[in-house]
C-alpha cells in the first residue's frame, strides 16, 4: 500500500501535462488543420507590420481599385490599402483579445481557487458577486463599460477582462473543487502543509491544461464579441481597422463590390474555425469535457 505521507506515492502524471497527450492531439487532423489555421493568423499578426506596409489610414490610391501588386487586395471605398486594413484589423483584434483575456484569466485563477480551495464565507462572498455581474445582460455591460472608458483600443482591454473574469471564476473554482477531493491533496494536507502550498505546489499545475485551452476560446470569443461590437458601433471605431467595422462598411457595396465584405468574413471565420477544430482536440488529448469549460 503507498505511503502518502511521501510525495512520491503519487505519480507525476496528476501533476503536469504530458507530452503523450500532445502526441494524441496533434495525430488528429482535424486538429492539426485548426492549429494551421490559428498559426497563420498569429504569424500575420506577429509580422503584420512588415508584410502589410501601407498606414491603414493613409489615401495611397483611388477608390475602389481592383487587386494589383501595389495593392494586393485593391483599395476600399475611399482609397486606402484593403490588404494593410485586413491584416492590421486581425493583428488589432487578437492583441486586444489576448491581453483582455489573459487579465480575466490571471484574476478568475486567483478568485476561482481562492473560492474553491478555501470555501466557506469567502467562496460565499466571491459567487454572490459573480452571481450578481453574470445577471447582467452582456451588451448592457459592455455598453455601460464602453461609455465609461471610450472607444480606444486600449480600452477594450478591460472591457474584454471584465466581462470575462466571472465566467472563468466559475470554472476555475469548480475544477479547483474536484482537485481538492483527490488523493495527492488530501494527502498533502495530512503531511501539514499549508493551504497556499498546496494551491501552489498540487491544484495549480493541474489547472494549466484547463487554463490553457481556456484561453484559446475565450481569445476566439472575444475576436469575435470585438468584431460584433464594432459592427453595431460599440467597439473599434475609424480610422483604426477591425474585421467587423469593416464588414459593416462593406454592406453598402455587398451587391457591386461582394469581396469587400467576403475578405473580413472570411479572415474572422478561419480564425474561429481554427480555434474550435485545435480546442476539440486538445479538449480531448488531456481529457477536458465541454461541461468544464466556460
Amino acid at each position: 500500500m503507498a505511503d502518502i505521507s511521501h510525495p512520491s506515492a503519487f505519480p507525476s502524471a496528476m501533476r503536469k501535462l504530458k507530452s503523450p497527450a500532445l502526441r494524441r492531439a496533434l495525430s488528429e487532423p482535424a486538429t492539426v488543420f485548426g492549429l494551421v489555421l490559428v498559426a497563420i493568423h498569429l504569424f500575420l499578426a506577429v509580422f503584420g507590420p512588415w508584410i502589410a506596409t501601407h498606414d491603414t489610414s493613409a489615401l495611397v490610391g483611388d477608390p475602389m481599385q481592383i487587386p494589383s501588386w501595389d495593392f494586393l487586395m485593391g483599395t476600399d471605398q475611399i482609397g486606402r490599402d484593403y490588404f494593410s486594413r485586413i491584416i492590421n484589423g486581425g493583428r488589432i483584434a487578437l492583441m486586444v483579445s489576448f491581453f483582455g483575456v489573459s487579465l480575466a484569466l490571471f484574476v478568475g485563477t486567483a478568485l476561482g481557487i481562492t473560492a474553491g480551495y478555501i470555501g466557506g464565507r469567502v467562496d460565499e462572498i466571491i459567487m454572490r458577486i459573480v452571481d450578481a455581474m453574470m445577471s447582467i445582460p452582456e451588451l448592457i455591460l459592455i455598453a455601460i463599460l464602453t461609455l465609461a472608458l471610450g472607444k480606444d483600443v486600449l480600452a477594450l482591454i478591460p472591457v474584454i477582462a471584465i466581462v470575462y473574469t466571472w465566467g472563468a471564476i466559475r470554472v476555475i473554482r469548480a475544477k479547483t473543487i474536484s482537485l481538492s477531493m483527490l488523493d495527492f491533496v488530501r494527502a498533502a494536507e495530512l503531511r501539514g502543509e499549508s493551504r497556499w502550498a498546496i494551491i501552489a505546489r498540487e491544484i495549480f499545475p493541474n489547472l494549466t491544461g484547463i487554463l490553457g485551452v481556456e484561453l484559446a476560446v475565450r481569445i476566439s470569443s472575444a475576436v469575435l464579441r470585438i468584431s460584433a461590437l464594432s459592427f453595431l458601433g460599440l467597439g473599434i471605431s475609424q480610422p483604426t481597422p477591425d474585421w467587423g467595422l469593416m464588414v459593416q462598411e462593406a454592406m453598402g457595396v455587398v451587391f457591386t463590390d461582394p469581396w469587400f465584405l467576403l475578405l473580413p468574413a472570411l479572415m474572422l471565420s478561419s480564425l474561429i474555425v481554427g480555434v474550435n477544430f485545435m480546442v476539440d482536440g486538445l479538449s480531448r488529448a488531456f481529457g477536458i469535457s465541454s461541461s468544464e469549460l466556460g
